[in-house]
């Protein structure tokens, strides 16, 4: 695990992901924040949305980051499937502004959930 991976470059990164937030993410304030990516690994059918239903959404990779004082450090991190099957998918997850640390404000699919965010990180622990 690169402890020294920037939250901010794995939001930016051209993959597909889900975010996972205990409270709204403007990364540029102090708000004590946890925040779960989930990788969304391109499969055959899944091009478009998942228009109609075709495709799969399968996770690849999760990365937990704890967010106070302004600073993001990432704690959670894993690429094994036992694992990242445990993780609930939010397919209830739409699109989100958020604000980066520098003040770039980008859109993200995501959902606030702080019940599923503790779920994760008990996940997370084990």
């Amino acid at each position: 695990m690169d402890l020294k991976e920037s939250i901010d470059s794995v939001l930016q990164s051209p993959q597909r992901k889900l975010i996972v937030a205990e409270n709204d993410i403007d990364l540029d304030t102090n708000v004590r924040n946890d925040i779960f990516i989930l990788m969304v690994e391109e499969s055959q059918g899944s091009a478009g949305g998942r228009a109609g239903g075709s495709g799969t959404r399968r996770i690849d990779r999760v990365v937990g980051f704890s967010c106070k004082d302004g600073m993001c450090i990432k704690y959670f991190e894993s690429s094994e499937q036992e694992k990242i099957e445990l993780f609930i998918i939010p397919y209830s997850a739409v699109a989100m502004d958020i604000k980066l640390s520098t003040g770039k404000s980008i859109v993200v699919q995501g959902i606030v959930d702080p019940e599923l965010v503790e779920a994760y990180k008990a996940i997370a622990k084990n």
